[in-house]
């Protein structure tokens, strides 16, 4: 078996890891969906305790999307973390549709992230820009020669 490059190794964790990341979102999405009523009754009748601040952010923020909304986002999670598996899965056999999807895709993606970042400066805007900074360079310089 041939020995890939660390840098195609990264890449490829990181697309895996942002695949599931996505799925799971995906599917919180569409199953509070599902049960939109109950955990709105859930949300009315809940008792806050100073510690649980975030999971009251987390239910006021869910509750007040949409049910439309909470469709789409969940269909598009799930449609989005199928595209990053397939692109994760085509890096790892070296193909070369693969590298270039992956390079149009972190590429368009580079400048709304730009645009997050005069928006705001957060630890985790900044990691995502520099990974995907990281992933279109490396992509972009080993680019295959041969055609696959």
């Amino acid at each position: 078996m041939e020995k890939r490059p660390l840098g195609l190794v990264a890449i490829v964790l990181y697309k895996s890891f942002a695949a599931l990341l996505l799925m799971v979102t995906s599917i919180a999405l569409l199953l509070t969906l599902k049960n939109y009523q109950t955990l709105e009754a859930f949300s009315d009748n809940y008792v806050l305790e100073g510690k649980s601040m975030i999971i009251d952010w987390v239910l006021k923020k869910v509750i007040n999307l949409n049910p439309r909304t909470l469709a789409f986002s969940g269909i598009g999670a799930g449609i989005y973390a199928t595209v990053t598996i397939i692109e994760a899965v085509g890096l790892w056999y070296e193909k070369r549709w693969a590298h270039i999807l992956v390079l149009v895709l972190v590429g368009i993606s580079i400048p709304p992230e730009i645009y997050e970042l005069i928006r705001g400066i957060s630890p985790i805007k900044i990691l995502v820009f520099l990974l995907n900074l990281a992933v279109f360079s490396y992509l972009f310089q080993n680019f295959p020669k041969h055609s696959n």
